[in-house]
Parts: structure tokens; C-alpha cells; sequence
């Protein structure tokens, strides 16, 4: 969902629909923040081929009959030479809550408008599922439906990412992720990476820095910088006390 005037725009939808509990890594989990909690996630993304995303993504978790996190990621890009704005509404629940040897499984689903004209240019609907090793490591398995609206095609997504917090303020994530499906360019349904290291000093804030390859399809390196900041209920446990794990 980043760039709305290229042959692979399916490919860049795949990237972004699924970040939103995980910040500027593509590979959901399966958890969502206490009820009345909310988060900023931000991130800038510069490409080896000179395209660019600056990303906002304000989320609040409210109780519709049971917890549903709801989000609006706005979308500033740039893909060879054109800028483009993009809005990606998406609400997610959870359906089995994680536990440590025994996986959870959670629900999400959205959309993808052009901020200008407000025309509709994708759907998609995923489920996470995430197992937990220990309270340290896990492993975030995603499958789902994108449907490219400008392109009149549908694609199965994918997605496996592995989280392990090496030390006590440091994490280390590394995934892989994309779509299968008719493709114009070969670079749109080849295997897309990333990894990188988040250091979270407390509960508020954290700071991501990561490197990926062919991340929107486009067969190039990046480099991106991300941060969260939480906003927590008033008077709620911190997450690590709520959860017992990362």
C-alpha cells in the first residue's frame, strides 16, 4: 500500500497491511494491547534504488464486544520519481490468547485508499498465529488474502518471523514474508527479508533499526528507522507484567 502508480503495487500492499502490532517489521503477531491503551508507531524507509516511505500509525484498542485494536496508517512514498499518499485503515482482534508452548491465533482485516482521491485501491484480511518458545523467544506465523484492487488481482500472503530478547532492553527479530500470485515483474512474488534490533528501554518508547531487501517488491536493499510510543491505561500493569513475556 505504498505506491499506487506501479506495475507491483500488490507487492508494496503485502508489505505494509500487516504492520501494525509489530511497528515497522511486516510479520504480525498474534497479540493486541490492553483495552484502552494506544501507540504511535512511526518509521522512515530509504531504498538502494532511491524510493522512500514515511510512515504514521496511530492505533487505540477499544472493547466491541471484545477488544478490537483499530488503526489508520498514512502512507507518504515515493517509487520512481512519483510521490503518493496512501490511508490503511485496519481493525484487528484476538481470537486464542498466546501462551508460552502453545500457540494464539488472532484476526485482522482493511483496506487501502489513495488520500487524494479517496479511491479504493486494495482489501486484505490475515491471521496471525504466534507460538512462544519461552518469555523470550516466539515465532509469528501470518497467512492471508490481498486483493489489489488496481490490478484486479488476488494473492495469497505469507509470513514467518522469529522475535528473541536477548537481553533485557534489546530484541532481535528476523523474518521473511510476501505474496504468491499472477505478477507482471518476478520481483513481486519473490521471498522479501528483513531483520533488525529494537532497543525498548521501558514501556513507553522503543527505537527499530532494520535492514530488508526487495521489501515492496521491487528488488532493492532498505534501510529503516522506526519508534513506538505507547500510551498505556492509566493505572494498567505494564505488558511484560500483564503477559509474563515479551
Amino acid at each position: 500500500m505504498l505506491f499506487a502508480a506501479v506495475p507491483g503495487f500488490a507487492a508494496l500492499l503485502a508489505t505494509d497491511e500487516g504492520r501494525a502490532a509489530n511497528g515497522a517489521y511486516a510479520v504480525d503477531a498474534a497479540d493486541i494491547s490492553e483495552t484502552g491503551s494506544c501507540k504511535v508507531e512511526s518509521w522512515i524507509s530509504s531504498a538502494s534504488n532511491a524510493d522512500f516511505s514515511a510512515v504514521a500509525n496511530p492505533s487505540c484498542v477499544v472493547n466491541v464486544f471484545k477488544p478490537v485494536e483499530l488503526s489508520v496508517l498514512t502512507n507518504r512514498s515515493r517509487s520512481d520519481g512519483e510521490w503518493s499518499t496512501a490511508l490503511n485503515p485496519k481493525a484487528k482482534t484476538n481470537l486464542v490468547p498466546t501462551g508460552i508452548g502453545r500457540f494464539g491465533f488472532s484476526f485482522f482485516a482493511g483496506g487501502s485508499f489513495d488520500a487524494l482521491t479517496g479511491e479504493n485501491l486494495a482489501a486484505f484480511a490475515v491471521v496471525p498465529a504466534t507460538f512462544r518458545f519461552s518469555e523470550t523467544m516466539r515465532v509469528n506465523i501470518n497467512a492471508g488474502w490481498l486483493w489489489d484492487r488496481m490490478l484486479d488481482r488476488h494473492y495469497l500472503t505469507y509470513g514467518v518471523g522469529f522475535d528473541w530478547k536477548f537481553t533485557d532492553v534489546l530484541q532481535w527479530t528476523i523474518e521473511t514474508f510476501g505474496q504468491a500470485g499472477a505478477a507482471d515483474l518476478p520481483s513481486v512474488i519473490r521471498p522479501r527479508f528483513q531483520t533488525g534490533v529494537r532497543y525498548r528501554p521501558n514501556e513507553i518508547f522503543s527505537v527499530d533499526v532494520i535492514y530488508g531487501h526487495n521489501i515492496t517488491g521491487e528488488n532493492a536493499n532498505w534501510i529503516t528507522i522506526g519508534t513506538t510510543i505507547r500510551f498505556p491505561v492509566p493505572e494498567g500493569k505494564p505488558a511484560r507484567e500483564r503477559t509474563g513475556h515479551l
